[in-house]
Order: C-alpha cells, then sequence, then structure tokens
C-alpha cells in the first residue's frame, strides 16, 4: 500500500534529555499543524532529525529514541552527530544558503568542509529513508538543508513521486549564479517532480537560474529533465485560521499579559513579533519608528512599540552583534523620546507562549512587519487572523513574500525609513470602516487558503504529477527492447545508422568539446567488430572534426548532414556539386548577430555555416532569434539554401543536402534485413523519414517526432546498443557451438 513520507530537517517531535529521562515534545504551528492529517494516517512517515546529538545518547538509547518515535508519532529519526550539526547546519545551511538567499551576500561563507558535510547529510537523510520507500510511495521534502535529496532518491528510485518545498526565498539569477555549488544544487532539486515556491517571484528567479546555469529551458514552468518532468509552482503557505480566528479566552493568559491588556487601553499600540535574525531588518525597523516620533510629535505619549525579539544562535558573533545593536538602538529612542511616564519602545528578548502572542495580537492597533527578505512571514498573516474584528492594520515590507497576497495592507519599503514612518501614521489614522473593509477581504482569502489547504493542494498536485514524461512514441528503458533485440538477433544483415551530437554523446556548450568517450568507441568497436552489422554515422559535423574523432574506428561515415560519405579504407566522396558563393553574406549576417548577442559563437563547416547560442542569455535568445532567422530566409529565398533549427543551434546549409540522403546512400546497393535509426532534433527527422518500412526509428530526447519510438537520453540509447552488442555476440557464440552441417 502506497504512503506519504515527509521529509525535513527536523522532526515534528523533539527529544530532550532530563537528566537521565527521555523527553518527547511535540512541535505546534506551521508545517506540523499542515500535515497533521496526512501524517497522521495509517503507514504515513515523517523523517528527520529529533534535535538531540548522537553523543547525548546513551548505550542502547538511540534504540529506545528510534522505537518510540516509530510505535507514538509515525516518525523515523535521522541521527546526526554535533561535527555533522555543526557543519551541515550551522555551517552550510546557515552560513552560506540562508544569507545568500536573503541576499546577503556580504553574510556569506564558502567551505568546501561544510559543503562536504551538507552533502554527507543528505546522502544519510537518503540511508535512512531507502529501506521505508516502497513502489507507488509519494515523498515531500521540506526547505533548504535537503535541497540535494531529490536528486539522490531520483537516482535509486526513478519511478518515486518526489516534491520539494522552499520555506524561503530562491533569490534572483544574479545572486544565486555566486553560489559555488550551484550546479549541484539545481540538479538536485531538479530531481523532483513538483517544487513549490511562496510566490511567483521566487519561481521566476528559480527558473531563470534554471536556463543561464544549466541551459535547460521550461515549458509553462514544466522542466523536461532525462527521466522525468518536473513542474515548478507558487504554492503560498498559509495558517491554521480557525485557531488564531477563534473567540477570546483567558484560558493559558499569563499575569504579564494580563498586565498588558489592562494597563495599555489608553494607547495605540505597535506590535514588532522577530526571531534575532539580519534579515529581519530590526535595527532599520526602530530607526524607522525614531523617524515617527521625530516626524509625527503628536504621538509621543500615545503609542507604544512592542518590539519581541526571540532569542537565536545568540552564542554566533554576528547575532550577538545585532542583539548589542538593537539594545543600543532601543536605549537611544527611549533616552530621546522617552518621559518619567512613558517610554515608547518596550523591548522584549524573549519568547512568549502562542496564548501570549495571540493575546499581543488582539491588542495591537497596527503589525510592524519590515524584514529586508522573508520567504513569507507567517506572523502577518496570524495578527490579520487574530483580529476578528478587522480593526488592526499591517505595516508590510514589500520584499516579505506576504506582501504578494495581501496588497490591502500599507506596504513599504523597508530600507526607507520615512516611508516606514509614514506608513505607521496611515496605519494609525486609518478609519475603522476602511479597515474592515481592507480586513475582510483579507480574513476570506486567510479563511480559504489556509495552512490545510496548502498542503491538500501540494499533495494534490504531486500525486497527479508525471512520474515521467509520456514520449509520442513510448519506449521507457533497455529492458522494453525484447522485438528489437529479437529483430536484431534473427537477423543476418543489419545496418545501424547513428547521429552523433545528443544521440551518442551529450550536448556541449561549446561544440569541440563533445569528443568521443573511451566508452563510446568501445560499444562502436563491438558493433562494428560482429560481422552482421555496418554502423554508420550520420552526423552534421564537418568531414575533418568527425574524421579526426572517430576515424581510427575504421566506419562509414556520412559527415555535413549527407553530403560527403566515406567508406572504410575509401576517400571522401560527395552526394552532390554544391558552392559556397552564398557563404560570405550569410557570414556577414551571423557575423552582426553574434556580436550583438554574447556567448554565440559560429561553426563554420566546409559547405555550412552553424550559429550555436547555447550560452546566451534567454531572453536575449527569445528576442533575436526569429528575427535572424528571418533575415537569413529573406536572403536565401531565392538559393537552394535552407535554414535548420537543431538544438540550440541555426545551421545555414545546401537544401538539396540532409540525412535522408545519407540513408539513401547507404540503402541504394545493399538490402538489409534490419535497420536501425538514431536521432535527436529536427535535422534527423530527414533520416527518419527516409528509412524503409519496418525500420526501427529511435528519436533521443523529448519533442514530437515522425520516429517510432523515443528514448530520453543518449545514455539510454548507449544501453540499448550495449544490449544489442551483447545479444550479437551471444548468437555468435551459440552458432559457433552448432556441428556443422546443421
Amino acid at each position: 500500500m502506497s504512503k506519504l513520507i515527509f521529509v525535513s530537517n527536523r522532526l515534528p517531535v523533539t527529544v530532550k534529555k532530563a537528566g537521565s529521562e527521555l523527553e518527547y515534545q511535540k512541535s505546534i504551528g506551521g508545517l506540523a499543524t499542515g500535515l497533521k492529517s496526512y501524517h497522521e494516517q495509517g503507514g504515513s512517515v515523517w523523517a528527520g532529525w529529533p534535535g538531540i546529538s548522537s553523543e547525548e545518547l546513551g548505550e542502547g538509547e538511540a534504540g529506545t529514541v528510534e522505537q518510540e518515535l516509530r510505535d507514538t508519532y509515525n516518525c523515523l529519526p535521522i541521527f546526526l552527530t554535533k561535527a555533522d550539526i555543526d557543519q551541515y547546519y550551522h555551517g552550510f545551511s546557515n552560513e552560506t544558503i540562508w544569507p545568500l538567499f536573503h541576499y546577503f551576500t556580504n553574510h556569506t561563507e564558502y567551505s568546501s568542509e561544510t559543503w562536504e558535510a551538507y552533502k554527507r547529510v543528505n546522502h544519510a537523510f537518503f540511508d535512512a529513508l531507502e529501506p521505508v520507500i516502497e513502489p507507488g510511495d509519494t515523498i515531500w521534502i521540506h526547505d533548504y538543508q535537503l535541497m540535494l535529496l531529490p536528486k539522490i532518491i531520483r537516482d535509486r528510485f526513478p519511478e518515486a513521486k518526489i516534491g520539494f518545498f522552499l520555506h524561503i526565498p530562491f533569490p534572483s539569477f544574479e545572486i544565486f549564479r555566486l553560489l559555488i555549488w550551484r550546479e549541484e544544487i539545481l540538479q538536485g532539486l531538479l530531481g523532483a517532480n513538483l517544487i513549490g515556491f511562496h510566490t511567483y517571484d521566487y519561481v521566476r528567479h528559480f527558473m531563470s537560474s534554471v536556463s543561464r546555469i544549466l541551459g535547460i529551458e521550461h515549458n509553462l514552468y514544466r522542466v523536461n529533465c532525462e527521466t522525468h518532468t518536473v513542474r515548478v509552482d507558487a504554492f503560498p503557505m498559509g495558517i491554521d485560521y480557525d485557531f488564531f480566528a477563534k473567540s477570546p479566552s483567558a484560558d493559558g493568559l499569563s499575569a504579564e499579559l494580563a498586565d498588558f491588556i489592562a494597563n495599555t487601553g489608553h494607547l495605540q499600540n505597535i506590535l514588532s513579533i522577530d526571531r534575532l535574525d539580519y534579515t529581519k531588518g530590526i535595527p532599520d525597523r526602530i530607526k524607522a519608528f525614531r523617524r515617527f516620533l521625530a516626524a509625527y510629535p503628536e504621538y509621543r505619549e500615545k503609542v507604544r512599540l512592542n518590539l519581541i525579539v526571540a532569542p537565536s544562535r545568540v552564542e554566533v558573533e554576528t547575532y550577538d552583534r545585532l542583539k548589542k545593536q538593537i539594545e543600543v538602538l532601543v536605549s537611544q529612542v527611549n533616552g530621546e523620546f522617552g518621559t518619567v511616564n512613558w517610554m515608547p519602545i518596550w523591548f522584549f528578548f524573549r519568547s512568549f507562549s502562542q496564548e501570549d502572542l495571540i493575546a499581543f495580537y488582539r491588542h495591537s492597533d497596527v503589525l510592524l512587519v519590515t524584514p529586508l527578505r522573508d520567504g513569507m512571514n507567517l506572523v502577518a498573516k496570524e495578527y490579520l487572523a487574530s483580529r476578528s474584528d478587522c480593526k488592526g492594520m499591517l505595516v508590510l515590507s514589500e520584499t516579505a513574500g506576504a506582501a504578494s497576497e495581501l496588497g490591502e495592507a500599507v506596504i513599504v519599503n523597508a530600507n526607507d525609513h520615512g516611508a516606514i514612518a509614514a506608513g505607521l501614521k496611515t496605519a494609525l489614522d486609518m478609519p475603522d470602516h476602511e479597515k474592515i473593509e481592507r480586513n475582510r477581504q483579507i480574513h476570506r482569502r486567510l479563511s480559504r487558503y489556509n495552512v490545510k489547504f496548502w498542503a491538500e493542494e501540494f499533495i494534490q498536485t504531486l500525486q497527479n504529477a508525471e512520474s515521467e514524461p509520456t514520449p509520442s512514441k513510448p519506449l521507457a528503458n533497455a529492458s522494453d527492447f525484447p522485438a528489437i533485440q529479437t529483430a536484431y538477433r534473427q537477423a543476418g544483415k543489419r545496418l545501424l545508422l547513428l547521429d552523433y551530437d545528443g544521440t551518442l554523446v551529450g550536448l556541449k556548450s561549446v561544440p569541440g568539446l563533445a569528443k568521443p568517450d573511451a566508452e563510446l568507441k568501445k560499444l562502436l568497436t563491438a558493433l562494428r567488430d560482429d560481422p552482421r552489422n555496418t554502423v554508420v554515422i550520420v552526423t552534421g559535423r564537418d568531414r575533418p572534426v568527425i574524421e579526426q574523432w572517430l576515424g581510427e574506428l575504421d566506419l562509414p561515415i556520412v559527415a555535413s548532414h549527407g553530403l560527403w560519405l566515406r567508406k572504410p579504407g575509401g576517400d571522401w566522396q560527395s552526394a552532390i556539386k554544391v558552392d559556397k558563393e552564398w557563404m560570405e553574406p550569410v557570414r556577414h549576417i551571423l557575423e552582426m548577430y553574434t556580436d550583438r548577442m554574447p556567448g554565440s559563437l559560429i561553426e563554420e563547416k566546409e559547405y555550412s555555416l552553424a550559429w550555436h547560442y547555447r550560452q546566451c542569455e534567454p531572453d536575449m535568445v527569445a528576442m533575436k532569434k526569429d528575427e535572424l532567422r528571418e533575415a537569413l530566409l529573406s536572403l536565401t529565398r531565392s538559393m537552394s539554401i535552407g535554414v535548420l533549427e537543431g538544438n540550440k543551434v541555426l545551421e545555414v546549409k545546401d537544401s538539396r543536402v540532409n540525412k535522408g540522403s545519407g540513408v539513401q546512400l547507404m540503402t541504394r546497393d545493399e538490402e538489409y534485413d534490419f535497420i536501425l535509426g538514431a536521432g535527436d532534433d529536427l535535422t534527423d527527422e530527414d533520416l527518419f523519414a527516409a528509412l524503409p518500412e519496418g525500420a526501427y526509428s529511435i528519436k533521443v530526447g523529448k519533442g514530437s517526432t515522425g520516429a517510432r519510438y523515443q528514448l530520453k537520453s543518449y545514455k539510454e540509447l548507449r544501453q540499448l546498443l550495449k544490449k544489442l552488442a551483447e545479444a550479437g555476440t551471444a548468437e555468435q557464440q551459440a552458432a559457433d557451438r552448432r556441428p556443422t552441417g546443421t
């Protein structure tokens, strides 16, 4: 029976030791609430670190913890050492990813040691998960600490349905490109079937990085990978609306909060709640409040800022320095504007219970939320939901993810102290009827798109996701080739017509880098050595290049898209007579666009010109490629010259020549009882069309095709060819063992 597997850095249960006793404390709010109903389903599992290091557990206690978490809480603990926690969590996750993704490049540290720890712990998570993953399971991975895990799982379980949600911002390409290990992070994330972000801004940033760094384009936010399709979408996280909007109760309220409610009714309360972090913009918030008091003196002794900062990582110098800065700024404002009977800022460097926080929400006229960057900021939503009278007002930074949903709030620039001060005045002066009108719209939205709806929508989208793209001509992997293998074994004379780039080798950013590796040469040699085989390379490559790379194998080669043929031991023969007069004016146009488009390059062949744009900015390509194609078509319209579009390349050549010509050259004088042709782009459609009826045509990669079958990548074609080579060898050995005359 299929099940749901949730994976996060921390479990929804924290394990602690009180003396010699083990204690288990369940988390509340946020993710734990949203996934609660799914987690409580029979068979579901939540995997993560239980909050206690391996060194803190005595002999046998790890087993006890694991058993208790499994039996009582449906949790699978991943035990980490103190070194793991320090290097993977405090190190790479919070000293590299956290600051960079929040645009604090000056706080970002790059360490190979913490990166290795990050990789090691992601693999440790997989090692713990592997025994519990079964066919049909749905796996949902959370947040920036585990961005390599989707691919690690995909490599071992290619059919798994894997979701990933990032709870922090995904930065723009210009910021993300600074990360040393950017390719590995992107490839790790693309192991998922569904990647979720809080906002469409983050979706755009991610897709931009995938396009510019990996060279992979998307279609309507769907990315085709070799083994599966990845959908990327925005799923803004909600809150437990009913919990915060329920009727007020004094149950669980501390005496301190009861006193606050009783003694601040004559003031307009401004509330600020954050944990200690440089991304939250707390110093700028205090400076903006000082600007407010200076610019609008009529509010002195009539307002109070309750500044709640939850302790976080105070042992780290950066955070300790931030705490001291906050304390100094609070003292300066209170010293400058305070009176005997009034203190402008009340600073609380501690945490409050959920009940006390809700009391703060309900008795605060304004919530001031001005992070410099924030993935979402659920406090803003909690405050508005708690104000069931709809008379509170939110002043919100435009760089918080919540701003995309809460447009009715007073939106400000977190770096502009004057704008924040003016926004505070707007919120405090706003008449009740306007606040009620704005907040009712927000309440309807928050009540509908709550945290449970968020979880349901993500899981439903993930479960409906394709585990892999459905090719137009399905052929999944080498194990599904019995018909081809049988026909191959039984054939007495075989012809294999194989394209090169993208078919036998992966596509490279620079054409000259696509040299054949030792594995490919060995495979082609094995196929060539079977006396029943004729193995032909049919390529768009110029003859000097392909001869240099594969000439030693002594294979028939059709080069320049069918213009040249060289049989083993023979000379190059031209299929037709062509001229080169057209090349100079075409080269001029290509050079003009190459100069305008950094990253593009011209590959000059004997009788064709290829313009490669794999390394160009995608937005620039979208603007200029069609313009260039039209310019080329306009120039060549009266000539027998065609413009071919391949995989991120435009090639101009004689339109009378194509790869179908190469097929005809090889089949006009010989008859074969097994023919297989393989290619990866539009230029190979001519090859497929020219194959005789009954031949096996295979397109490598995505896209519509006239081929009978499709494979996902050149690696799978190599697997097929290896199977055929092995089948041919086995058949030959069996024939050699048969008695003569039988």
